[in-house]
């Protein structure tokens, strides 16, 4: 199981919110490139980035953070966050990303999702935040009737990379990720499942990969807050 260390960024900062709200942000840095490279000399191999404004607005925000990091580390990344149309994820595979998230567009623009993961073999994800079981939008802020388990497999057969699932009331809360309903999405589809939301110590990290059908799992505030040690988390998932 890959564990993708978070750089979540708020006006060019490095941030984490509780449950998504813009207005509990939490400032870790005002170097996001710098923090990108402390992860990866811990030996992270990959990260996982998200461009928080760009949610909210559904453009790009903080491009000139992501292409720091891009331009300081050499491990492939993921991008979330205001990626909504053809030539926005071709600007961001373009400049060096290996991965893109389409979050909203997934339950706006289904179509294009499918098209990118065409042009794209292996570098679209799809991006289901969920509360309560159902999907919500717009940085969080729309929320939908859509089961997410009924989006993820509606993309079966698109051809996408990989489904990262967040339980919004999980999220930055410390409190735990949602295992078994994260379980419950990773078994019922064939697209590997990325967690993400509430991995706030070792032993969540390794329930998560103990149910032996998740992909990956996404961590930030544990990471800051020292609760995590990445260094010792990636030697336990490696051996």
């Amino acid at each position: 199981m890959i564990l993708y260390p978070a750089i979540d960024l708020k006006d060019g900062q490095c941030v984490r919110l509780l449950r998504g709200e813009m207005s509990a942000a939490t400032v870790f840095g005002d170097d996001p490139a710098a923090e990108a490279a402390k992860f990866v000399a811990a030996g992270c191999e990959w990260l996982h980035l998200v461009d928080l404004n760009g949610a909210f607005t559904g453009a790009p925000v903080n491009g000139a953070a992501v292409e720091a990091i891009l331009a300081r580390v050499k491990v492939p990344c993921q991008l979330g966050g205001g990626i909504r149309d053809l030539a926005t994820i071709e600007m961001w595979l373009g400049k060096g990303l290996a991965r893109v998230i389409l979050g909203t567009v997934a339950v706006e623009n289904p179509g294009l999702v499918r098209e990118a993961a065409k042009a794209f073999p292996g570098q679209v994800a799809v991006g289901i935040d969920a509360r309560k079981g159902f999907v919500a939008t717009k940085g969080w802020a729309t929320e939908t009737t859509i089961q997410a388990t009924d989006l993820a497999k509606s993309f079966e057969d698109a051809g996408v990379a990989a489904v990262i699932y967040t339980d919004i009331d999980r999220d930055g809360a410390m409190g735990g990720p949602n295992i078994a309903a994260t379980e419950a999405l990773a078994r019922a589809v064939r697209i590997p499942v990325i967690a993400s939301g509430g991995v706030s110590r070792l032993d969540d990290l390794l329930a998560l990969r103990d149910t032996g059908v998740i992909a990956g799992a996404v961590s930030g505030r544990a990471l800051y807050d020292g609760a995590i040690d990445l260094r010792a988390a990636l030697a336990v998932l490696a051996g």
